[in-house]
């Protein structure tokens, strides 16, 4: 793997759609560990601008990963419902009921891009892509990385051509990677045996790896690397919000909650008061609940009200700890 990704160390940063900054993939990159894009929510246009600032800054690998769009078959209705039991918060924010925006996906945009920018490694959530996409990324001598959260999942990602899987444990933070069957939350510990034991290519273990501790215990178990996000989001570098990372500083062991509320996709962060005041709430499938919440997610941090914010975090957010990333990294060595 180390040869492969052209990394010093086993390590790969967790590529967090919405909060990877290319100060923070860079300072990731420097430190001797995989950096990540996390370009779920990018257009294909912003993906390569990102690439390329990432390009300027540093000579090191990195990675970028992409969304699997999701063909989601929804009544109306369910979305105007949702979007009524939104009313309340968005008069607390003082957020007038302007139409909603639909984000179209973009991801042949960015597959393009990736060919063009001539990235060498790519990861993939919520799904896979089609054999034809694999086969042109091989062409370009991609290394491709599935996301799995069952043994079934992480088969899946090596008979289509993956070569390595992220073994995703119900500990993780932000979204979960599920793509095939039921929702399952099923512990590192528990599964990543299994995985290995299932498949021939590298698996990578995700989920509340906090320490070297941690790390140590996954290489045991037979990771061949390991993925960390929540350890490195309270770091200087990290494009988290400043009231997140205070967040995270301050969590206490169980106060994380696995909610659909902010997107429509089961997702581990912070209990607040969105995610209790949305319990009841009809919620929209992904990605139109993360629609209709987006401009709620954008004024709550501009007016400085982490309750009404997404706070992703991993069950192991009590160990978060701050500095710079190369010295969180140190700690992993």
């Amino acid at each position: 793997m180390l040869k492969k990704l052209g990394i010093a160390y086993p390590i790969i940063q967790a590529p967090m759609a919405g909060i990877t900054t290319p100060e923070f993939v860079v300072a990731s990159a420097n430190a001797g560990i995989l950096g990540a894009i996390g370009a779920g929510y990018l257009s294909g246009e912003e993906t390569r601008q990102f690439i390329r600032e990432v390009k300027k800054r540093t000579r090191q690998p990195f990675m970028v990963n992409l969304f699997l769009p999701e063909d989601v078959q929804v009544r109306k209705a369910t979305i105007q419902k949702a979007n009524v039991d939104l009313h309340t918060i968005r008069e607390s924010l003082g957020i007038s009921e302007a139409k909603v925006q639909f984000q179209e996906p973009n991801f042949d945009a960015q597959i393009e891009v990736l060919l063009e920018e001539n990235v060498k490694v790519c990861s993939f959530t919520f799904g896979l892509p089609s054999r034809q996409i694999v086969e042109r990324l091989k062409a370009q001598h991609v290394f491709l990385i599935g996301t799995a959260t069952t043994v079934e999942e992480a088969l899946l990602a090596e008979e289509i051509g993956m070569d390595a899987v992220v073994a995703q444990g119900s500990e993780a933070g932000g979204h979960r990677g599920s793509f095939q069957g039921q929702l399952t939350l099923i512990p590192l510990e528990d599964f990543l045996p299994d995985i290995v034991k299932s498949v021939q290519i590298p698996v990578i273990a995700a989920g509340g790896i906090a320490n070297k501790a941690m790390s140590d215990k996954a290489f045991a178990a037979g990771a061949a690397a390991v993925q960390v996000g929540t350890a490195l989001l309270a770091s200087k570098e990290s494009g988290a919000h400043s009231l997140h990372k205070e967040a995270l500083l301050r969590a206490t062991k169980g106060s994380t909650v696995l909610t659909n509320t902010f997107s429509g996709k089961m997702a581990r962060g912070i209990r607040n008061e969105f995610t209790e005041r949305m319990k009841n709430a009809v919620i929209a499938p992904y990605p139109y609940q993360n629609d209709l919440t987006k401009e709620i997610r954008k004024v709550a941090a501009q007016q400085e009200k982490p309750e009404f914010m997404s706070l992703w975090a991993g069950e192991n957010v009590h160990l978060s700890t701050d500095g710079k990333v190369r010295d969180i990294i140190a700690r992993f060595i």
